[in-house]
């Protein structure tokens, strides 16, 4: 029966996940009910048009959530019911900015729409977190292992994190995801491809800091997105195989592939879509870089901004789109991004249909730039 399924709130639904989540929901017709929320407007959220019927304007509402005056508006539904399920992809995702920033639009915002939903005894609450709160180790960190967030992002998730679990009747999941690629992502991937893109216009060789062994953790948004329903439905029916005792009170999932995708395997990559030469500074020179990280990273950015604006001038895109190789130094630190999934996939029961970033993975992506004509 229709009536059985589940009506869904997704905050920060225009952003890249939040998206992606609201398509696969749409496409598979998993929900009674839809909305999305975010502080964008649709028209100025660079959404392609495969998104339209998902992220139409009937199923759109424009508000801030961290702001409290705004969660009468985003909750309540004209049926006077409450949200089943409530995803949180929303937060500040930008790199490098004040503390301030975070602590308003990403911790303020969790514990913001956490206790609307405690309030409400929404079934389900998906908090999505980062990989970046583990200890930086090579060797992949479980979802119990030592924490030691290594970025801006990361200290204030985790403590979103922390105090979500403290609000009483909060039916809570954590999800921590490494970097997420696919189709019209503009992050770490786009930024590496956009540099690469440069390398090759210029003839030269494309060098990364640290070493190849460096993790860079991957997830394709496809299987992000059908695993934060996966963990949804599996917490509403009844959390099968979840063990207090030994995995704590509130359930926490790495999503994450297992390509182990390090430094090496994202070069070897790109020196095969792009037909350059790829290599590693090596720990020498980037110990001497990490001295002056400051000055390396406005030289890189000097070096290839220019010749970046020349490419899109010579191509005749005047709309760049959110495509930029402009790097941020917190992704520039020798601190492994590296994460075990198999809880995910042995409690769950979850199997990942692109289990390994490839080079048909990432031409896909490049091709989905070209339709939007982001790319020169």
């Amino acid at each position: 029966m229709a009536t059985e399924k589940p009506s869904v709130l997704i905050i920060g639904g225009l952003g890249y996940i939040g998206r992606f989540l609201a398509r696969y929901i749409h496409e598979n017709e998993l929900a009674s009910d839809i909305r999305l929320v975010d502080k964008v407007l649709p028209q100025l959220a660079w959404l392609a048009p495969e998104f339209e019927k998902a992220c139409s304007a009937d199923k759109f509402i424009q508000a801030d959530a961290s702001k409290e005056q705004a969660l009468g508006r985003i909750f309540d539904r004209p049926d006077g019911k409450q949200w089943d399920y409530v995803f949180n992809c929303g937060g500040e995702t930008r790199y490098s900015q004040e503390d301030e920033v975070y602590k308003v639009r990403s911790l303020g915002l969790s514990l913001a729409v956490g206790r609307e939903a405690a309030k409400r005894k929404v079934k389900c609450f998906v908090e999505l977190s980062t990989g970046m709160v583990y200890k930086s180790n090579s060797s992949p960190s479980k979802e119990g292992d030592k924490l030691k967030p290594w970025s801006k992002i990361a200290v204030f998730k985790l403590q979103a994190e922390e105090e979500l679990a403290k609000i009483e009747g909060l039916n809570l999941v954590i999800v921590r995801l490494p970097h997420v690629y696919g189709p019209y992502a503009s992050q770490w991937v786009a930024t590496a491809l956009c540099m690469a893109r440069v390398y090759q216009a210029l003839g030269e060789e494309m060098k990364f800091l640290w070493t190849r062994d460096l993790r860079t953790n991957t997830a394709h948004i496809d299987d992000v997105t059908r695993a934060l329903w996966a963990i949804a439905t599996w917490y509403d029916s009844g959390k099968a195989n979840w063990d207090e005792k030994s995995m704590g009170s509130t359930p926490i999932f790495n999503v994450v592939d297992k390509g182990s995708t390090s430094q090496g395997v994202v070069a070897d990559i790109i020196g095969q879509v792009f037909g350059i030469q790829t290599g590693f500074q090596g720990q020498l020179l980037s110990n001497l870089a990490r001295l002056n990280m400051d000055s390396v990273v406005d030289d890189v950015n000097d070096d290839v901004l220019g010749p970046w604006a020349d490419l899109l001038a010579e191509a005749g895109i005047t709309r760049p789109g959110p495509l930029t190789p402009f790097m941020e130094k917190e992704l520039l630190k020798d601190t492994d991004l590296s994460m075990d999934g198999s809880r995910l996939e042995t409690v769950v029961g979850f199997q990942y249909q692109k289990p390994v970033i490839t080079k048909e993975l990432v031409e896909e992506v490049i091709e989905s730039y070209k339709r939007m004509k982001w790319w020169p």
